[in-house]
């Protein structure tokens, strides 16, 4: 007899990687005019900002720039300095080849390492490498059997609950204002800044994201060797087109400030402030699909293949703080402190006492003066630890989708201790992977042997958590049937307790 089979379309988790490449770092840096000589250097620092990203088969392709950052301490008292360079750079990454429907990359990474000397006090060259981690996920679709019938097929229907990924955008957005200082600075030490997300709203094929970008600049006055701060705020505003989204999706929106650029205004006490925001933005909607786990006959013999269903869902959003501090005695216990910086390492998902936590590492280098005048560095490592209110199946793969911003530093030189405390936050998505066992086919055999009509019931010994479909199963005879002649409800998966088991017309 002929089997009917019912099938649908799952929109499954893919392919899952994670690549790792070198980032080689060789350059010079000419100091300009306006620039003070270099008398001693101080820190150089590096880091990547990836503008595009383009997956074709077998091949990662990321195109942006590397920021070669250098602090020096200038001649004749002028201070801490501070010069940079952008790197371009174009890396291909093999991967292996899959097909998907949607997919992501997380790009991070940290410096292996750098070195830099002075040739004159006017060039300076860098040498060094940064290590690229980029973690690739895909989503794909897959067919699986919803339903079963004829030929006395018996099934076991399972509901498979997860998101489809209905669009994904990476756009740089540039951001004008003003910033307006209280006098003319020397010289511009650094300029950071968050941003965040106020509103977002989708519409049918289109997202409005309204937030604000922070921005935080570190400015030495004329004559002064300590630092001062300024701080602007800008309005961001975006209307994005999004084939695919609805009002209904879930959304993630987080905004990325990757570089900034300050002009000097016409009075000398201000400048126009241009601020690069990178917008990732990821849409999913929620799916359900019913599927059939398992299947057999009462009248034939009855062949069935296993299919393993991937299915992707939300974890969790995560946009929460977290601190951590660090401390450590100073070779001079008279140093003072002119400045501080962090930046962070790989993120990672790992089990935190009970349940889940989201991790970072993150170096934080404080600027010191000594007691001889010169400007050294000190790095503190710590570690970032985020909570995650997650539920996750045995078996689940987490993996985060998320972006580190600075909330604050606070960083302290006294008595010879150096002591630093960080506060950041993290914006984003966890996401979950977990795998389902069904059927991918089910064939009919032959006729199954008549049972003894003398033989109209039998007990069996079932154990307590055992499924009442298997024990049928095992018999060919009917799981409602069974059901109804234990007095059990229609909709029992599992036994609540070892109990003698009646099985009607084994």
């Amino acid at each position: 007899m002929e089997l009917k089979i019912f099938r649908d379309t799952l929109p499954q988790a893919g392919a899952s990687c994670t690549v790792k490449a070198e980032l080689p770092l060789e350059t010079e840096i000419l100091i300009s005019d306006y620039l003070p000589p270099v008398f001693k250097l101080v820190k150089c620092f590096a880091k990547p900002v990836v503008l595009q990203k383009q997956l074709q088969p077998g091949r990662l392709t990321l195109e942006g720039y590397l920021r070669c950052t250098v602090f020096y301490q200038g001649e004749d008292g002028a201070g801490l300095c501070q010069t940079e360079q952008k790197l371009p750079f174009t890396k291909q990454l093999e991967v292996p080849e899959f097909s998907f429907t949607s997919w992501t990359a997380m790009v991070e990474g940290q410096t292996e390492y750098l070195n830099c000397r002075a040739v004159n006090p006017h060039r300076i060259e860098v040498r060094g490498a940064y290590g690229l981690v980029a973690t690739l996920h895909a989503q794909d679709k897959a067919e699986l059997i919803t339903a079963l019938a004829d030929g006395g097929i018996e099934q076991k229907l399972q509901t498979l609950t997860g998101v489809r990924s209905a669009a994904v955008l990476e756009k740089l957005v540039t951001v004008e204002g003003e910033m307006v200082f209280a006098k003319p600075p020397a010289a511009i030490l650094d300029i950071t800044g968050t941003a965040s997300v106020r509103e977002i709203k989708l519409l049918a094929g289109k997202a409005v994201v309204k937030g604000e970008v922070r921005v935080q600049c570190a400015w030495r006055a004329e004559g002064d060797s300590s630092l001062q701060s300024q701080a602007a705020s800008l309005p961001f505003n975006q209307v994005v087109d999004l084939d695919g989204v609805a009002e209904d999706c879930k959304c993630l929106c987080v905004l990325e400030p990757v570089g900034f650029a300050l002009t000097e205004g016409e009075q000398g006490a201000g400048g126009q402030l241009t601020a690069s925001v990178m917008m990732h933005l990821h849409a999913w909607r929620s799916c359900q699909l019913q599927y059939v786990s398992d299947a057999f006959s009462t009248r034939f013999e009855t062949t069935v293949t296993p299919q393993e269903l991937a299915v992707e869902d939300l974890a969790c959003m995560l946009n929460e703080t977290a601190s951590a501090t660090a401390a450590g005695s100073l070779p001079d216990a008279g140093a003072q402190l002119r400045a501080c910086f962090v930046a962070y390492g790989p993120a990672q998902v790992v089990p935190y006492r009970d349940g889940w936590a989201f991790t970072v590492r993150a170096v934080a280098t404080a600027f010191a003066e000594n007691s001889l005048a010169e400007l050294e560095s000190y790095e503190k490592t710590l570690e970032l630890v985020f909570p995650l209110a997650v539920d996750a199946p045995q078996g689940a793969q987490l993996s985060p989708e998320c972006w580190l911003s600075t909330e604050n530093i606070q960083c302290s030189c006294t008595g010879g201790t150096l002591e630093v405390t960080v506060t950041a936050r993290a914006e984003g998505a966890i996401l979950c992977r977990s795998t389902h066992q069904g059927i991918g086919g089910a064939e009919l055999g032959e006729p199954l042997t008549v049972p003894d009509p003398e033989i109209a019931l039998r007990i069996y010994y079932a154990q307590a958590g055992e499924e009442p479909f298997g024990i049928a199963k095992r018999f060919h005879v009917s799981p409602a049937q069974m059901l109804a002649a234990n007095g059990l409800d229609a909709g029992t998966q599992t036994l609540p307790q070892a109990m003698h088991f009646l099985v009607p017309g084994a």
